[in-house]
């Protein structure tokens, strides 16, 4: 006889998932944003954090300035200034006594010799070029295990091609690796804002942002000699220490960069061409084998749109995901996390959501002796989610066991994923708890790219562990160098029936292991999402319909056709799409950022079509006073983009009734 406790445990499991991921635990139940206080009247803007052996914490600033920050953990730090003066201070590092720190145009060493808590004794371990460039920005140093230091520097951009970057003078575009004596050596090139750098097991890697050549951010290998995608540094291999010969010459031979004048020989802005059969990165590796393609993709707009520090996490800090990356993003000042592994000798993986929500761009993070991590942010300049200009945050675990993906491994077949709670065999062995789609992005000179050449993959079977840990998932049609994006929404803990906090997980799948596959008499092949006569899911595989697009990229929905919405939705409404199409990455509802703010776009009198054809093909022309052109967004469905123009234009003058964003509390005064 079934108890009233077990009635109400089935009606709730036959509940929608949207009931249950309200009342789920989310991200802040575990992990807890707390502000370290700096002293009045200092303005942080991290650019480099440091841990001394001694649990101080060492601050480099965007403004040139050096601090000490002492008792970082206790609820009165004390900050001291080691040093001022100093160029774009992009990184920090301690060894041996000395902070080392990436200024614009060197490498220097800075010592306090006389014990006096500040640096008297500045250094030059390595000076580079410099064209003068607002934008070649230097990163670094990371230590290698042989005690040099790697740094990177970022492109400068053209004059009249405004949106192409240029290596003007060597080392632009390139890592160096720097020994103590000042000796450098060229290692890679193919970076193109690389502000994101990590040792991993005692090997570089670097995190780069979407742009000309960048489809979308990720985290690369960099391995000596290793060319990882911008063609601008390769200007350099001629010269006699450069460990790559590929020329730029012979790379504009086999791949356009589309450099080419108009009618009144003016340079014409490359765009994304729709329905065009584009070059992908991995395949013009086939050309040209030193190209390293990246570990794993970081999604634009998802897991970020400004790429950042890479930490790996220490033993026993952070529970279960002890070992594991996290990767930091400045433009949606969040946190990922990454999951590496090793395949047929290359690095891959998967990469999810951990923590949102920081009040300024996540620029550098360092972990401290009790477990937290201190994370440094910046704004000004470069815009962010968060509305502050800078500031010091840290992050710290209650030492409770979020329900998540601990991992996510390639299989002959699919997927294994192992998760950090055990799940309930009614959901994990029900196929419709599951859902994978495979897509890539286009290597091109056009500033990032929409996701393209989609498929959803057939989930063909489960095999749930007995411990109910792990979910081997076999997967139809698997796509070598595509990032497949796997979908757990149904899946539920065995305590509390709790959904994932983080259902989604991207995976790169540079390489499909070798191995034994599944057969189907070991699989849970039920489905509740089909009718119970079929017993078995169909095993062909389904390719999204492409949209028919017509000319300049206009979706299947043209002008014309009318979509109507009774009521314009609210911001609270709308902030999920405007943050999952990136637009607060560039847009603010009442202030001017990179774009225009919303309320001026809401004066402009545009009818809700129009606005969507705008944000499918952008007119600069129309906002002659920014510099940075939007680029064009056809990957936004046609029903989001109506209900985000239907709000802004809920923000005109003329509109009555209307919801101001500029009111809300929680509207995030972002890029």
């Amino acid at each position: 006889m079934k108890t009233i406790h077990q009635y109400l445990l089935l009606a709730a499991l036959a509940l929608p998932t949207a009931v249950w991921a309200q009342e789920s635990p989310k991200e802040e139940d575990f992990f807890r944003i707390t502000k370290v206080s700096a002293p009045e009247g200092t303005l942080l803007e991290v650019g480099g954090l440091a841990m001394l052996p001694n649990g101080d914490l060492g601050i480099s600033t965007r403004r040139g300035d050096i601090f000490i920050v002492q008792n970082p953990t206790s609820k009165r730090p004390y900050f001291r200034k080691f040093a001022s003066g100093l160029h774009e201070v992009l990184g920090l590092v301690y060894k041996d006594g000395s902070l080392y720190c990436a200024q614009r145009g060197e490498l220097t060493k800075m010592t306090d010799t006389n014990n006096d808590g500040k640096a008297d004794l500045f250094e030059t371990v390595y000076a580079w070029p410099l064209s003068g460039h607002y934008h070649e920005y230097s990163f670094g140093p990371k230590i290698a295990p042989d005690g040099t230091f790697f740094v990177t520097g970022n492109v400068a951009f053209g004059d009249e091609e405004w949106w192409r970057g240029e290596s003007r003078v060597p080392w632009r575009g390139w890592t160096m690796k720097i020994s103590e004596n000042g000796q450098m050596q060229p290692w890679a090139t193919g970076m193109r804002s690389p502000a994101g750098q990590g040792m991993i097991d005692g090997e570089f890697f670097y995190a780069d942002n979407q742009g000309d050549w960048q489809g979308s951010g990720g985290v690369v290998h960099v391995k000596k000699g290793a060319f990882t995608g911008h063609p601008a540094g390769l200007r350099w291999t001629g010269m006699p220490n450069s460990p790559l010969r590929l020329t730029d010459t012979e790379f504009y031979a086999k791949v356009d960069i589309r450099q080419k004048r108009d009618a009144n020989g003016r340079m014409i802005k490359p765009e994304n061409v729709v329905n065009e059969t584009p070059d992908l990165l991995f395949k013009v590796k086939e050309t040209f084998p030193n190209i390293q393609t990246p570990a794993v993709w970081l999604p634009h707009g998802i897991l970020g749109i400004s790429n950042s520090e890479i930490v790996t996490i220490p033993a026993g800090t952070f529970g279960p995901f002890s070992g594991q990356q996290l990767v930091g993003d400045q433009g949606m000042s969040k946190i990922s996390r990454v999951m590496l592994e090793k395949v047929n000798g290359e690095y891959q993986g998967a990469a999810i959501e951990f923590r949102s929500g920081f009040r300024s761009g996540v620029m550098r993070m360092a972990f401290a002796p009790d477990g937290s991590l201190f994370v440094g942010e910046t704004n000004r300049g470069w815009g962010s989610a968060g509305d502050a200009n800078e500031g010091l945050q840290r992050l710290v675990w209650n030492n409770n066991i979020p329900f998540e993906m601990r991992t996510v491994k390639a299989m002959p077949d699919g997927f294994e994923v192992e998760f950090t709670k055990p799940v309930t065999k009614l959901s994990a062995e029900d196929l419709a708890s599951y859902s994978v789609e495979s897509f890539i992005y286009k290597y091109h000179p056009v500033y990032g790219s929409p996701t393209i050449n989609k498929e959803k993959h057939a989930i063909k079977g489960v095999k749930l562990s007995d411990d109910g840990m792990r979910a081997r998932v076999v997967v139809d049609n698997l796509r070598k160098n595509y990032i497949h994006q796997l979908t757990l929404d149904g899946v539920r803990s065995e305590d509390g029936s709790y959904s994932l906090v983080h259902p989604i997980a991207y995976y790169t799948l540079n390489n499909i292991p070798d191995g034994q596959k599944l057969a189907m008499s070991e699989l849970s092949v039920k489905n509740s999402a089909v009718k119970a006569t079929t017993t078995v899911p169909s095993t062909k595989p389904t390719t999204a319909k492409p949209t028919k697009a017509g000319t300049k990229g206009k979706p299947a929905l043209q002008l014309g056709q009318a979509v109507s919405l009774a009521k314009a939705p609210t911001y609270e409404q709308v902030k999920g799409l405007l943050t999952k199409h990136t637009c607060l990455a560039c847009h603010n509802a009442d202030k001017r950022q990179v774009g225009p703010a919303y309320k001026d776009v809401a004066k402009r009198g545009y009818t809700n079509d129009q606005l969507v054809e705008l944000i499918y093909n952008p007119k600069p022309a129309n906002w002659p006073d920014y510099a940075t052109e939007m680029p064009p967004m056809p990957q936004v469905p046609k029903a989001d983009a109506l209900k985000i123009a239907a709000w802004i234009n809920s923000l005109s003058p003329a509109t009555k009734g209307s919801v101001n964003p500029a009111d809300d509390k929680d509207n995030p005064k972002a890029q």
